[in-house]
């Protein structure tokens, strides 16, 4: 069973998700960098990382350190959207629990070539967006972030994660 939460955050949206899930399960929180002072090789682990190009940062150097008992993806989409692409992106076991979380978008917090990449992956995905006659509330809210930002991180979009926990935590008890 997890004993800590580790993430690893680019522009503070998926630390703001680790620190909510700290305090709806009681587990310490901790940076990716910062974990190696506090926990054992081979700790149990929820492991948060942020997504880029389906890719969760981090979650290699995270799966060589500790035992992750589940991975979550934050990105700019809908919560719990892209799950097949992030297992295949991060060659996930059908067992390890995955799941995503919205985030948000601050292009002002970005840097180097992350900042150049975004801006034009946002014009290019905003125009396909634009140009679309029925979008989706998806496609709406994704355009919405693309041209103004903002952050979409809430407690609400922890449940399927919540839900995961509390029935791993039960069956552990159980077990």
């Amino acid at each position: 069973m997890a004993k800590a939460i580790v993430y690893t955050s680019n522009t503070g949206y998926t630390e703001e998700y680790a620190r909510l899930l700290g305090e709806e399960t009681g587990l310490p929180v901790y940076s990716l960098k910062d974990a190696a002072d506090s926990l054992e090789r081979g700790t149990g682990i929820i492991y948060l990382g942020w997504l880029m190009a389906g890719t969760v940062k981090g979650f290699k150097k995270a799966a060589e350190c500790y035992n992750i008992e589940a991975v979550c993806g934050v990105g700019m989409g809908a919560t719990g959207s892209q799950i097949s692409d992030l297992r295949k992106a991060n060659k996930l076991p059908e067992e390890l629990p995955a799941f995503t979380l919205q985030g948000g978008y601050a292009p002002d917090r970005l840097r180097g070539v992350y900042r150049f990449m975004m801006t034009i992956m946002s014009k290019t995905l905003g125009k396909a967006i634009a140009g679309k006659q029925n979008r989706t509330p998806e496609e709406e809210d994704m355009l919405e972030l693309l041209q103004n930002g903002g952050n979409r991180v809430g407690r609400e979009q922890l449940k399927a994660l919540l839900d995961w926990y509390g029935s791993a935590s039960k069956e552990s008890v159980a077990g």
